[in-house]
């Protein structure tokens, strides 16, 4: 079970922007890698019991709002919305 959150904490750093910029942000202050993405795992594990735990489906809540957010990390740039 480990094993398996810790493959999703590295496809949610990937593929999830608000991840990213929380994993991003946090090496950026001067965290351990392991130490964010236990905390990574964490938010996972978080997302999955809310929904459970309120008795409704999952909903993003990070689509609202026109904020624009522009990192740039070494060679890499990416934008997103939310």
């Amino acid at each position: 079970m480990k094993a398996l959150l810790s493959s999703c904490a590295a496809a949610a750093i990937q593929y999830d922007p608000e991840l990213k910029v929380y994993y991003h942000r946090k090496l950026k202050e001067g965290k351990a890698k392991l130490t964010v993405l236990n905390a990574i795992k964490t938010k996972i594990i978080n997302r999955v019991f809310a929904p459970v735990n309120r008795g409704t489906e999952y909903v993003v809540i990070k689509q609202y709002g026109q904020a624009t957010w522009y990192l740039s990390f070494s060679r890499v740039k990416f934008c997103f919305w939310y």
